[in-house]
């Protein structure tokens, strides 16, 4: 078996402040951050956080409040992230695409002390007496002295993190992370980190990913590369070759647009050694094109907000795994398939998804009932995903324990329907949605932009397209042709907002 490889950050830090000092020092010179034309090292980002911890201690922030930012991605956000942590405080993400409803009821859920803002007018939903600090104020106070003294040290069972759901099945959630939380996303990493690793980074920052990715990021001196928004072909291909990009993850469209690039090949991406295909499966025939163009191989993770790592593919898995699962367990991180009973499903059964690990949060922020209800027993977290393990451990997605509809008494989850449409050329994106029904109780209704330049599909071959690959129940009984299909404030397919446009 090959040797895992060593971090290069040296030591056993209790809470992620202590992680922060460490490399600020072992680290200093090591790149930590590209943002356009802003440039920033390990040993500049925390000495940065350390003016701004002042900022925050000399407005009253103590240990335990908490401190909410509301930034793009950015270098500034992460400075901010860094003070607040530095201060003791508990770290929370606003994002930007949020509408002043989701911003009121954060606030009234977690009552931030202050909120790091833009430099413009003060977001919607935010209460008038919550303290701010702009963006321009912020940058001015990466100058101010450091604080006298280490580092708020606390203990690794605090509260860190509380990071908010992206609201699919009604107002945001607050799941909260302690210190422990975030040291064990180190060790689930696997194939995607090594030490030096350089990232394309395109993911909001007040999602899982970045904030409960930040030790991981310490610990194996990463240096992240911010995607510029909105997202362009040239822009990543330019990224992937000006700075040396070692991991990269985009939706697969993004990838074949990548592919069509004229004159790309592994000589301009030499240090290119994994992607990931994000939010939707990858075709096989795109897989091995990537593989045979880039000689770069893709792997699908699959995670959520309350677990932030659960599960993944690995480089050299079959592109049919890649397409129809989203892999095995992370390094300590176990599934469990279960009925709504508590009891595990036979093998090849749906159920839903349950997980444990150190990844698994502690609870919603402020509502046990809600936390009680999902954190069951024996520290397992109970998703709202539903899906079934194939013969060789692979998890395979059928669906959300809401999206789920019963056509004919049919059970019927849109997620295997969606994958199969996916394919059909005449598709570009799809949704598929549970509509009432007289007689059958529910029917499909697939929700479809089609492929740019090609003919719309029509409901007929839709239909005969899954009929060929599935059960006859399952194959959509109408068909809306849309322009694009509505997202939420985390880029996810807004499901609630097509329901009720039926």
């Amino acid at each position: 078996m090959p040797v895992a490889p060593e971090p290069p950050l040296r030591g056993d830090f209790a809470t992620l402040a202590e992680a922060f000092d460490a490399a600020g020092e072992q680290l200093a010179d090591v790149e930590a951050y590209v943002d356009g034309a802003r440039r920033i090292t390990f040993g500049q980002w925390v000495r940065a956080a350390d003016g701004v911890a002042a900022g925050l201690a000399a407005r009253g922030v103590r240990p335990g409040d908490v401190v909410a930012v509301m930034l793009p991605p950015s270098i500034d956000f992460a400075i901010a992230f860094a003070a607040i942590a530095k201060v003791g405080a508990v770290a929370t993400g606003l994002n930007i695409r949020l509408g002043p409803d989701e911003v009121a009821a954060i606030s009234a859920r977690c009552r931030p002390v202050l909120v790091f803002v833009g430099d413009g007018p003060r977001p919607g939903g935010l209460p008038e007496e919550t303290a701010t600090i702009d963006r321009s104020t912020l940058q001015d106070l990466t100058l101010a002295p450091a604080p006298d003294g280490p580092a708020h040290r606390g203990a690794p069972g605090d509260p860190a993190v509380i990071v908010w759901t992206s609201g699919t099945t009604g107002l945001p959630k607050g799941a909260w992370f302690d210190h422990d939380n975030l040291r064990a996303a180190v060790t689930t990493a696997g194939a995607m980190t090594d030490p030096y690793d350089r990232r394309l980074m395109s993911v909001p920052f007040a999602h899982a990913g970045y904030l409960a990715k930040v030790w991981e990021q310490l610990v194996w001196a990463t240096t992240l590369v911010i995607s510029p928004t909105p997202w362009s072909v040239d822009d990543m291909c330019r990224l992937l070759v000006e700075e040396r990009i070692s991991v990269a993850g985009a939706v697969p469209t993004q990838w074949a647009k990548l592919l069509e690039q004229p004159g790309l090949t592994r000589a301009d991406v030499p240090a290119l050694r994994i992607g990931v295909a994000a939010t939707a499966p990858a075709p096989p025939e795109l897989v091995e094109r990537v593989v045979e163009r880039l000689g770069c191989p893709l792997v699908v993770r699959y995670a959520m907000t309350e677990s932030p790592s659960i599960c993944g593919t690995e480089p050299g898995d079959a592109p049919e795994v890649l397409y129809r699962t989203v892999g095995r367990p992370q390094a300590g991180l176990e599934l469990s398939i279960r009925r709504d009973d508590g009891t595990e499903v036979a093998p090849g059964e749906t159920g839903r998804v349950h997980v444990r690990g150190g990844c698994v949060m502690r609870g919603y922020w402020g509502e046990p009932e809600l936390t009680a209800e999902t954190l069951v027993s024996d520290g397992w977290l109970r998703s709202g995903d539903l899906g079934h393990l194939d013969p060789a451990g692979n998890l395979v997605l059928d669906g959300r324990v809401g999206d789920m509809y019963i056509r004919g008494g049919y059970n019927v989850y849109p997620l295997e329907v969606e994958n199969v449409l996916a394919e059909h050329p005449g598709v570009d994106q799809v949704a598929v949605v549970g509509a009432p029904a007289e007689v059958i109780g529910e029917i499909g209704v697939a929700f479809v932009v089609p492929t740019a330049g090609g003919g719309a599909p029509t409901v007929e071959d839709l239909r005969a397209w899954t009929r060929a690959r599935l059960a006859d129940y399952k194959a959509p009984d109408r068909l809306v042709l849309v322009d694009a299909l509505p997202l939420t404030s985390m880029m996810k397919v807004d499901k609630l907002a097509l329901r009720a446009r039926l």
